[in-house]
């Protein structure tokens, strides 16, 4: 039995190996729900220690479980008085009895739009509802109980239980969609930060750089998802290196040029630190780029043979960090001199694609088939990139005259 996160271990009785073993089995089972509950109602700090006292206590009085009954309310009674003597005893103590609860980062998956799986961080909302309505969503979605469990934990029917929930979540929704906290699940929950420096140290800088990086991704991440309808295969891991060298040795291109300063591979987004992002970048376009990466790195975890155009273009497109003198110096004399990159020559993944105008034209090339295209146009294309006459009705060949005109009748 791991006890890896426990500081003391349960005390072996003197009974049958076969009994220790039967309960032993019971703690990994209920261990982490049983915690979570604890956490929910006290806070992380003394959970761990509370919850090595319910165990004790259960194996202690194990002789006297009725093994018709449920082994997890059995458990979970115990959790409470436990719970309770903690209240007691800290309000003797004149402690706080109740700290407040953080939920930022737990989430609840509810099922409401566009087949997407739609979670919502639920800090203050969760408190407008009554003390029932929160137990019943601590104990459905922190605790993992089954309908007929928390029917027995709170004396309530399971048909009286499922009303009451449907119509807390209901106003929990409410909540949420009129603060705007409404999100495409938890940020927490789908992308990581890792600070690569030799010495990582969460000092005021670090900390306000993983502040707004998250702010960032909060109020893109869901909209992005949202609009090429899928949800990532993995957890993804932001890696942050502290300069510009460091970044590029990281990736292997040591001599790469001083605007290169993100990129991504397998579930990995790496970047620069905004702290110190060189000659050619500011802090907030670092953490602007973070929306560029992750749109490419989303658009092949949908296709992983989709284009480079297509990536770069979608990622250029969500971050809008693109300026227009840019697009228009690294494009403009092609257009005039009729030599537009065909969609083949930009795929090109050597350092060329920058000196072919490949950013600026990616960019154009998207901004055209968004202006002239259904969404549902697109990303059916983004899942079959070479299906350009199921996608939009014409052959690769005319899609790109139909290209060309139009860029021309911009420089006009």
């Amino acid at each position: 039995m791991s006890r890896a996160h426990d500081k003391k271990k349960i005390p072996v009785l003197p009974e049958k190996q076969e009994h220790i073993q039967h309960f032993e089995a019971i703690y990994n089972q209920y261990r982490d729900r049983i915690r979570n509950y604890i956490a929910v109602k006290t806070n992380s700090a003394t959970a761990d220690d509370l919850t090595q006292q319910v165990f004790l206590k259960a194996m202690e009085n194990f002789h006297l479980f009725k093994s018709n009954s449920s082994i997890f309310t059995w458990l979970f009674k115990i959790a409470q008085n436990i719970v309770k003597n903690e209240y007691r005893t800290r309000s003797r103590n004149k402690e706080m009895v109740h700290e407040v609860i953080d939920f930022q980062s737990q989430s609840i998956s509810l099922d409401i739009a566009r087949d997407v799986d739609i979670r919502l961080d639920i800090s203050a909302a969760l408190a407008r509802l009554n003390e029932l309505d929160q137990q019943i969503i601590s104990l459905r979605f922190f605790v993992d109980c089954t309908l007929l469990e928390i029917s027995k934990i709170i004396g309530m029917p399971e048909s009286a239980v499922k009303n009451r929930l449907y119509r807390a979540l209901n106003k929990l929704k409410k909540e949420l969609k009129e603060w705007g906290d409404i999100t495409i699940m938890s940020i927490k929950e789908l992308i990581s930060i890792v600070d690569k420096s030799e010495a990582p140290s969460k000092n005021d800088g670090m900390n306000k750089v993983y502040h707004d990086l998250f702010e960032e991704l909060k109020s893109n991440v869901d909209r992005i998802i949202t609009s090429y309808r899928h949800r990532p295969s993995q957890k993804i891991a932001i890696e942050i290196y502290p300069d510009l060298p460091t970044f590029h040795q990281a990736i292997n291109e040591p001599d790469a040029p001083n605007w290169f300063m993100g990129t991504y591979e397998d579930n990995k987004i790496k970047i620069v630190s905004p702290l110190n992002p060189g000659p050619e970048h500011t802090y907030q376009s670092v953490l602007r780029h973070t929306i560029s990466l992750f749109t490419m790195w989303l658009v092949k975890d949908i296709n992983p043979l989709a284009p480079k155009w297509l990536t770069h273009g979608l990622g250029g497109h969500e971050a809008k960090q693109m300026s227009q003198e840019y697009i228009q110096y690294s494009t403009s004399e092609s257009i005039q001199n009729n030599a537009v990159p065909s969609f083949q020559a930009l795929t090109n993944d050597t350092w060329d694609f920058e000196k072919i105008g490949g950013y600026g034209f990616s960019h154009l090339l998207v901004e055209y088939l968004t202006h002239s295209y259904s969404l549902d146009s697109l990303n059916k294309f983004i899942r079959d990139a070479t299906d350009f006459q199921g996608a939009f009705q014409v052959s690769e060949a005319e899609l790109h005259v139909m290209w060309v005109q139009y860029l021309k009748s911009r420089l006009c």
